[in-house]
């Protein structure tokens, strides 16, 4: 037999971090930012500061992490993110933020498996709209989050600074209840 195997893939929220998770996870998120699909940060923090973040973001209430894997070595990340409990108007609503996959991870289909998984996880949890936003540049993202139904229903034309250039953000939302598809 010719050719190399088909890697495993698997999706997850992740609850605690286990054997390698918060080094591969670094890893992964470090590699993403170098490429230009980091999730915020433009250049690569510390470690003991991305170790922090992701420690920190297993504690904070109302925030989910979820984890792509390829062959049991996390790959990517997508995070979500309920509004806080005294904001009763907004509480059908949730953010889907922190989502990338690292460049070696790409093509696999690890990116719609993860935002299908906090799709499912927000309608589990009565949520009747997902909202994102994202950089003008990361065009395979936004390929992925329109390919997934998401609509643009904005532009920030002064976003983001990327390297001392302004960068356009595009905001987008999904409905996840029949009533909001139509």
């Amino acid at each position: 037999m010719t050719g190399s195997a088909t890697p495993t893939t698997s999706v997850e929220e992740l609850t605690e971090f286990q054997g390698t998770d918060l080094n591969d996870l670094c890893d992964a998120a470090s590699a993403a930012i170098s490429e230009g699909g980091g999730f915020g940060w433009v250049r690569r923090p510390p470690r003991h500061i991305m170790e922090a973040y992701w420690k920190g973001l297993l504690l904070v209430p109302d925030r989910k992490l979820f984890v792509a894997r390829i062959d049991g070595t996390i790959a990517g990340s997508a995070i979500f993110v309920r509004p806080p409990r005294n904001n009763e108007a907004q509480s059908l609503a949730a953010q889907l933020t922190g989502t990338f996959i690292a460049p070696w991870a790409r093509g696999h289909g690890l990116s719609v498996k993860l935002i299908e998984l906090v799709e499912e996880t927000a309608r589990g949890l009565g949520v009747e709209v997902l909202n994102l936003d994202v950089r003008e540049t990361q065009a395979r993202a936004i390929q992925v989050f329109e390919s997934l139904g998401f609509r643009r229903f904005g532009t920030h034309p002064a976003y983001a600074r990327v390297e001392g250039k302004l960068i356009a953000g595009y905001f987008y939302w999904k409905p996840l209840t029949p009533e909001l598809e139509r």
